[in-house]
């Protein structure tokens, strides 16, 4: 019986005016294993159309040499078939474009707000991705013992000064086959298969010993690692970390502890123990996605965090819903009272900064600040920021704004 060849990637043509946004997308249907091009202008873009055949186009309503408009005309006059995602800054312009599209017989498949989280590009171009058998719990163990992970930094900076108060770990698989794995693709399969300890003390582990790194190069700074609650169970999770730690070089107290999960996992005598005994060695903890979960209030008041980190849906939202902004007030208000320090994540624009500024937050973390980066990135920011005595500027900043990569669970991002 002949073997059946295997189909070829799915084509995707992106235009945009925004150069940085244009290689983001391309980047991530890379990772998907797609085939991606990036057309430099109108005329490139018809031409690269015609002879290439993408079966998905993304096009930006806003181009310095045509308005999406046009292009979309001139799709209508090929008889394009290609799905057509859009993409700008008004939502209600890219409705009455989707709606032109549909008109005139394109097979309009969506838009894209600018600026766009990476979880909505994520999403969008995960449904063109070729299918791939699960991922099982031995492929995540392998991963795990072979050190086929790897860790990347989100930077957090301090609301008032604009500079450098710390960076949030997130993990990331390298798969040999797959390329880069984002933690919301095995999170869960950790967690589901007993995998969670082992996966959390590898990310622990590294991030202490690059934390020592960064303290012997003089260059201090706070390091947020995820951890959840299945891995509290455990009698020794506490002093397995503090000795970490004292082997590697690393402050406990610049470890800040995020726990993630609510509910009644966080309840219970033995959690609040363990949480007891970290801050006891010297660990600071973190409340993480403060408001989302019913118990959070009774968490605060039983459980001995040092801080509170508000949840990105009711940041990212509080300039457009009155109800977001009352509960991003109210919880700095709350953190300030009860003696916690305040992180907003998910910051998207300098309004929003500007809001976190009067509203009195300590803290702040998104794709407008800055894109996770590698060890030798941040090294280069703080050594960059301690010698300038203004704010720091972040370099490079992505018109793709928002989460910490798709946080699903604790160690996300």
């Amino acid at each position: 019986m002949p073997i059946a060849a295997p189909s070829a990637p799915h084509r995707v043509l992106v235009i945009d005016d925004d150069a940085a946004f244009g290689r983001q997308v391309s980047k991530i249907g890379e990772e998907f294993g797609l085939e991606m091009v990036i057309a430099n202008d109108s005329s490139e873009f018809i031409n690269t159309v015609r002879s290439w055949q993408p079966a998905t186009v993304i096009i930006a309503m806003r181009l310095p040499d045509a308005d999406g408009i046009e292009l979309m005309r001139a799709l209508v006059a090929d008889r394009c078939s290609a799905e057509i995602i859009i993409t700008g800054d008004d939502q209600r312009t890219l409705n009455t474009a989707l709606r032109l599209g549909r008109a005139r017989g394109l097979s309009m498949a969506g838009s894209l707000v600018k600026p766009a989280r990476i979880a909505a590009v994520r999403s969008v171009l995960a449904r063109f991705r070729p299918e791939a058998p699960p991922l099982t719990a031995a492929d995540l163990a392998r991963a795990i013992e072979k050190s086929l992970l790897f860790l990347v930094y989100q930077p957090k900076f301090d609301v008032r000064s604009g500079r450098y108060s710390g960076v949030e770990v997130l993990v990331r698989w390298k798969h040999p086959e797959r390329g880069i794995i984002h933690p919301d693709q095995f999170i869960s399969l950790a967690e589901e298969t007993d995998l969670i300890n082992p996966l959390t003390d590898w990310v622990f582990a590294h991030a202490a010993r690059q934390g020592a790194v960064w303290l012997r190069e003089g260059l201090e700074i706070d390091i947020a690692v995820n951890i959840a609650a299945r891995n509290l169970v455990s009698l020794d999770f506490p002093d397995k970390l503090a000795v970490c730690c004292d082997q590697c070089g690393m402050e406990r107290d610049a470890i800040i502890l995020e726990l993630t999960e609510t509910g009644e996992a966080l309840d219970s005598v033995q959690t609040m123990e363990a949480l007891t005994r970290l801050r006891l060695k010297g660990f600071r903890l973190s409340i993480d996605d403060f408001g989302t979960g019913y118990s959070s209030m009774s968490q605060l008041q039983k459980m001995p965090f040092s801080e509170m980190k508000i949840d990105q849906s009711f940041v990212r939202t509080m300039l457009d819903e009155p109800d977001s902004k009352v509960i991003v007030e109210m919880s700095i208000n709350l953190a300030d009272r009860i003696g916690l320090h305040s992180v907003a994540e998910g910051v998207e624009s300098q309004q929003l900064m500007d809001e976190l500024i009067k509203l009195g937050c300590h803290t702040a973390q998104g794709y407008f600040l800055s894109r996770p980066l590698s060890k030798d990135a941040v090294s280069k920011f703080l050594l960059k920021d301690r010698s300038n005595n203004s704010s720091l500027a972040v370099a490079e900043p992505l018109a793709v704004a928002g989460a910490s990569d798709l946080s699903a669970s604790g160690l996300t991002g």
